[in-house]
């Protein structure tokens, strides 16, 4: 009899074992596939090494800082600021046609950018600033608000809503066309108000810590354990049962599996309505180059673009939209130039677009890999309008859809980002069920983390 057991060995997932663990609680993770980390994981091909997921680590803080999500999650977890080896980054930018908006970890820069390109919006952005500073984490109500509405209401050019949406729906927005207000301020904070940082060895030495320091708590993760059921009795999950038909019991069960994929898998559940679920999946190209980028003048740490003035966030209607992206170098990073690991000897590029995972799933095999050819040069095509043209230096190139995105996240049609409608408070119908995660509210590394750390604080440390 465990505890707890959570399904999934995400950032979340990850997070909640061991901050139960620190409690001397008997956790088990449950992981489908033979690795870790869902869509935030790692591989290998060709002789390279590929993060899949992060570009940045968002909610950067400098050492020594005491408040924000980054200090709440090593005071949690008992980790260093120095384990994750953070460096800060370059510098990115939000390209629209004809404007661009500069900013980095000092948002000093980003408000002095804004007032210089949309000076009459002056009064007005800071309104909303201060509408951002005063929203409450808690609040479901303002939470669900709309972002358009809220903007609209507040700023009178059309043009500067479009760019401050750009970012953050691209980096944590579930909803096609507006965004949760809620949501809105949560990636504002972390993106504007702290930033982005990145270990030089990518998301590998994140995970790896993070099953370390599980394991070595006396924490198990089962990988190749993936769960056909979780077995419901008189209101409670009673236990949980996998692929295999290994049945394992639990106190409590913790799913990071997202709110309809664990609907799904109760008993008790007769039907789940698919059409909550989210639209919203990613291509991702990675162009491996024979120098650095910052050589070719591609020198920004990311890069949000839009090739036109109003900002189009929706599922495509053929298999991509190549209109926005996002750009960005892992090579664009403030590293440590002492740093042993600066083995990053490829320059690289990955360039994020829209698409349709029912468009995609729908190809035969030969299709699928002649559409991701013509995709991955449409999306270079489009990017290249804000960037230097890095083409003329691709050594080797990689790709992934939105079946890679639902087959190792297991999302409905692979949303990133999970279904629009979030739990802020991981409750489910049953009371020892909780989620953890994306369809909890939380997205990236630093607030996958949070989400797993609040809920075991929340509901499975309170007994």
């Amino acid at each position: 009899m465990y505890d707890t057991i959570i399904i999934g060995a995400g950032m979340s997932g990850l997070a909640a074992g061991i901050r139960l663990a620190y409690y001397d609680r008997r956790v088990c993770i449950l992981e489908r596939h033979n690795t870790i980390g869902g869509l935030n994981s790692f591989y290998r091909l060709r002789g390279r090494d590929y993060d899949v997921g992060l570009h940045a680590v968002t909610n950067f803080t400098p050492k020594g800082e005491k408040k924000g999500p980054l200090a709440r999650l090593l005071r949690q977890l008992r980790f260093r600021w120095d384990e994750f080896a953070l460096a800060e980054q370059v510098g990115s930018t939000i390209a629209f046609p004809g404007v661009s908006l500069q900013f980095g970890n000092d948002f000093d820069l980003f408000r002095s950018e804004v007032h210089r390109q949309f000076p009459r919006q002056k009064d007005q952005f800071e309104k909303l600033i201060s509408k951002i500073v005063d929203y409450d984490d808690l609040d479901q109500e303002i939470f669900d608000l709309s972002t358009r509405q809220v903007l609209t209401e507040t700023i009178d050019d059309p043009l500067l809503i479009e760019m401050l949406l750009c970012p953050l729906m691209w980096y944590g927005n579930g909803r096609e066309h507006d965004m949760d207000f809620g949501q809105f301020c949560i990636m504002f904070r972390s993106i504007f108000f702290e930033g982005f940082a990145r270990p030089l060895a990518g998301v590998r030495l994140i995970l790896k810590k993070l099953v370390r320091k599980f394991r070595g708590l006396g924490g198990e993760l089962k990988l190749r354990s993936g769960v056909d059921k979780i077995h419901v009795q008189d209101g409670e999950a009673v236990s949980v049962v996998l692929e295999s038909g290994e049945e394992l019991l639990g106190r409590k069960v913790v799913s990071s599996a997202g709110w309809l994929e664990t609907m799904r898998l109760c008993d008790d559940v007769s039907h789940v309505d698919s059409s909550q679920a989210g639209q919203l999946s990613f291509t991702e190209s990675v162009s491996i180059l024979d120098c650095p980028p910052r050589d070719l003048g591609v020198d920004r740490t990311i890069v949000f673009y839009n090739d036109s003035e109003k900002f189009h966030w929706q599922k495509p209607s053929g298999l991509s939209d190549v209109r926005t992206g996002v750009i960005c170098s892992p090579n664009n990073f403030a590293y440590d130039p002492d740093d042993d690991a600066q083995a990053m000897t490829d320059g690289v590029v990955r360039i994020t677009s829209l698409a349709n995972h029912d468009s995609w799933s729908a190809l035969s095999e030969q299709e699928y890999a002649l559409e991701k050819l013509r995709c991955y040069d449409d999306v270079l095509e489009s990017a290249v309008k804000f960037t230097p043209d890095f083409r003329g230096h691709i050594i080797d190139t990689d790709m992934f859809t939105p079946t890679t995105i639902r087959r190792y996240t297991g999302h409905d049609n692979g949303a990133v980002y999970g279904a629009p409608r979030k739990r802020l408070d991981g409750a489910t119908h049953l009371k020892n069920l909780f989620i953890c995660g994306t369809d909890q509210g939380f997205v990236g590394i630093i607030g996958a983390i949070v989400s797993g750390i609040s809920v075991a604080n929340q509901h499975l440390l309170r007994d």
